[in-house]
């Protein structure tokens, strides 16, 4: 079972990659973590941000695996606190497919990969930069992970 983080964005401030790298080399095997980066539309074009927001929606669909459980992360989506998430992680490995978290660009997610998510994820009522939810999703699926396993990293 792979953990898949597929984000609208690329070429990242090193710190941005570094803290990313981080946490995706401390998952173990049977949770490893992928990122896919989905090059964002330019901005350039004179598109409307709706146009540009479809666009990217059609490369985030060209990469998605297929049967892969797809998780938005959108503003609107549930909170769960850490232990939540952990449980939430752990129904999710006994289904047995690949986890797709789904990140979308400076404009958010089309409404199209919205829609066809299983599951709606906030990870703060914050409105965060795009390239910063990847660390922190990174973190906090290592810190569910940990938890699972009985991991001193999450202390209460």
């Amino acid at each position: 079972m792979k953990l898949i983080i597929v984000s609208v964005g690329h070429k990242m401030p090193d710190w941005i990659t570094t803290g990313f790298n981080e946490y995706a080399k401390r998952m173990p095997r049977e949770a490893k973590i992928e990122l896919l980066e989905v090059k964002p539309e330019p901005r350039t074009t004179g598109k409307t941000t709706a146009q540009i927001m479809e666009a990217e929606a059609q490369r985030i669909f060209a990469v998605l695996p297929q049967g892969c459980l797809r998780i938005a992360l959108d503003e609107r989506g549930a909170q769960p606190t850490t232990k939540q998430l952990a449980a939430q992680m752990q129904g999710w490995m006994r289904e047995g497919c690949d986890m797709a978290f789904i990140i979308g660009g400076a404009d958010g997610l089309h409404e199209s990969v919205r829609q066809t998510a299983q599951h709606l994820l906030a990870l703060s009522a914050l409105t965060l930069p795009h390239a910063m939810v990847r660390v922190l999703l990174a973190e906090q699926l290592y810190r569910a992970h940990s938890l699972m396993h009985n991991h001193p990293y999450h202390r209460e």
